[in-house]
């Protein structure tokens, strides 16, 4: 296959607002040794994506600098030490950058075949959200079957992956989110109950629903804002992991005497700074054990919205608005 050697992108002068997204041109990436090259169809939008191009959160050393942490196409080359996927191979990938862009390495351990079933648009809104999910409901947070869990953000793309990822895998999620149209959509997806967080505590309607018990997984986006209710709803050996501070990052005056008393657990991670392998490993428990799920139709990702890849500002202005329910994403080719 011959390959172009500029390509389309959407590039950010400087940082700023959705309006500093612009169409640029670049050159085609090159694989390496244990990368696969994919022709990009269809790249997601996620919160990171918002604070690189505002500055907050730089690329790694050795990263690509284009905007774009996830994308779903067709394999067109693969470095020397590949071997699960050729040429030709549909798939979708959790990258290290690059994703709004007609062309975007991924190493070959952070990436997967398309469920069977799915097309671009689906494969492309996995990896971000069922890695991220996964990886700290799961892995960190240690959510069995027959717990309780909280999920804030129960509307975001993070938010309807854990409510069914929860519910799939036997546990009771609660979550929140900002308008009864939001809470309904939950309640949809599988969680339990929802809390409107504008108009209730979700504190105390947590204790109402778990008879004073608490829930025994909080994933939270919000921190700071939060940290004492969320410490305040946890169940004994209850486990808070944040993966987010839309809310901030620091408080005073809170008393940590509890998580001494009630034995509870606060983690937290974020995604982009992990090592390949690392990330492979997450790769490889859901390909084992939520593929399946995915193929079944036991869960599923939800789309909100597509826009053309030169409209990523206008994606991005969706984001920040929190009017969606699910993922968004850019089509970048058929």
């Amino acid at each position: 296959m011959t390959l172009p050697t500029t390509m389309q992108m959407i590039e950010a002068a400087q940082p700023g607002g959705p309006e500093v997204l612009r169409p640029g041109s670049a050159p085609v990436p090159t694989a390496k040794s244990d990368e696969v090259l994919i022709r990009v169809q269809v790249a997601g939008v996620n919160r990171p994506d918002v604070a690189q191009r505002s500055g907050a959160y730089p690329p790694p050393p050795g990263a690509s600098p284009i905007i774009g942490l996830e994308v779903a196409g067709e394999v067109v080359a693969v470095g020397a030490a590949v071997r699960a996927f050729r040429v030709g191979d549909r798939v979708c990938a959790l990258t290290n950058g690059g994703g709004y862009a007609e062309y975007c390495t991924a190493p070959e351990a952070q990436t997967l075949a398309w469920p069977k079933g799915y097309d671009a648009v689906r494969a492309a809104a996995l990896p971000e959200t069922f890695f991220t999910v996964w990886a700290n409901m799961f892995m960190s947070g240690r959510l069995t079957a027959g717990e309780h869990v909280l999920i804030h953000g129960g509307t975001s793309g993070i938010g309807v992956t854990a409510i069914q990822l929860a519910r799939a895998f036997g546990a009771t999620a609660y979550a929140t989110a900002g308008s009864d149209e939001k809470v309904a959509a939950c309640v949809r997806l599988g969680a339990a109950a929802a809390i409107n967080y504008r108009t209730q505590d979700f504190g105390a309607e947590i204790k109402t629903l778990t008879d004073g018990r608490g829930v025994d997984v909080i994933l939270d986006m919000v921190g700071a804002a939060y940290f004492p209710r969320n410490i305040r709803a946890l169940a004994i050996d209850g486990r808070l992991v944040l993966i987010a501070f839309l809310g901030g990052a620091k408080f005073d005056g809170m008393d940590l005497t509890p998580i001494m008393t009630r034995r509870l657990t606060v983690t937290g991670s974020t995604m982009r700074p992990r090592t390949t392998a690392q990330k492979g490993a997450i790769a490889a428990e859901l390909h084992s054990k939520v593929w399946p799920l995915l193929e079944q139709g036991q869960c599923a990702p939800v789309i909100h919205a597509t826009f053309p890849l030169a409209e990523a500002a206008q994606a991005h202005v969706l984001m920040e608005s929190s009017a969606h329910i699910g993922k968004i994403m850019l089509t970048v080719a058929d």
